[in-house]
């Protein structure tokens, strides 16, 4: 069973403010957050390759960040919206059961929610890492006034990786291109397809680093790291 890795490190970050620089070049406690991300892919046992999907000018910078890694790292060009920069990800995967799709900018990912999140893929076809909301979640109606509120006990955050058979994504994807339909998550597109993916439990520190004040979390999260030795 082979499954490698497709690490989205192609947007260039608006909402950080940041001058068009990726997130994913940012330093969390003096390293690139890609390489961060990449670490914990280069020690799931279940990945076998990894792919990392960026802009083109971003590519020796990817090269630097991911000069500790043992495991073979190849280079895809991003595209004009995730759909498609995971797909040039995914064409690269020729060989492959399952891609586990993850977002570079979540750096705190883990060996271990890797490997659970993979194990349930092979199982079920398709898993996702997916947490329990903490907050009461409002539907709003178009005049901006409470609509509604769902049971929170059925809400979940969903995370990455999203990992899916390759068969079954690459179906996915033909019928969304068929149809024009453009999914800003993973999950939707398998979804859209007819498909079931599984909610393997995530981990609260598998954050997406979007904003500044995300940055300093995640500074937060290194500094534990380091004090506690995990």
């Amino acid at each position: 069973m082979k499954i490698n890795a497709v690490v989205v490190a192609a947007g260039n970050s608006t909402r950080m403010c940041s001058g068009g620089v990726s997130k994913t070049m940012m330093t969390v406690a003096g390293e690139p957050v890609l390489r961060r991300t990449l670490r914990a892919f280069d020690a799931a046992p279940c990945i076998s390759e990894i792919v990392v999907v960026a802009r083109a000018c971003d590519f020796d910078a990817v090269r630097e960040a991911a000069e500790p890694i043992h495991k073979p790292v190849h280079l895809a060009e991003g595209g004009r919206e995730r759909q498609d920069s995971v797909a040039n990800g995914a064409a690269l995967c020729a060989g492959t059961d399952f891609i586990a799709v993850h977002d570079g900018a979540r750096p705190f990912i883990t060996p271990e929610r890797i490997e659970a999140v993979c194990a349930d893929a092979v199982r079920y076809g398709a898993a996702t890492l997916a947490v329990p909301v903490k907050d009461t979640i409002k539907l709003s109606t178009a005049e901006g006034f409470a609509g509604g509120t769902p049971d929170r006990a059925q809400l979940r955050a969903v995370q990455t990786p999203q990992v899916f058979s390759l068969p079954l994504y690459r179906h996915a994807l033909a019928l969304a291109e068929e149809a024009d339909k453009r999914y800003t998550d993973d999950c939707q597109l398998i979804e859209a397809a007819g498909g079931a993916v599984y909610l393997t439990m995530g981990d609260y520190r598998n954050i997406k680093i979007t904003t500044p004040e995300d940055l300093l979390v995640a500074e937060a999260f290194a500094k534990d790291e380091n004090q506690t030795g995990q």
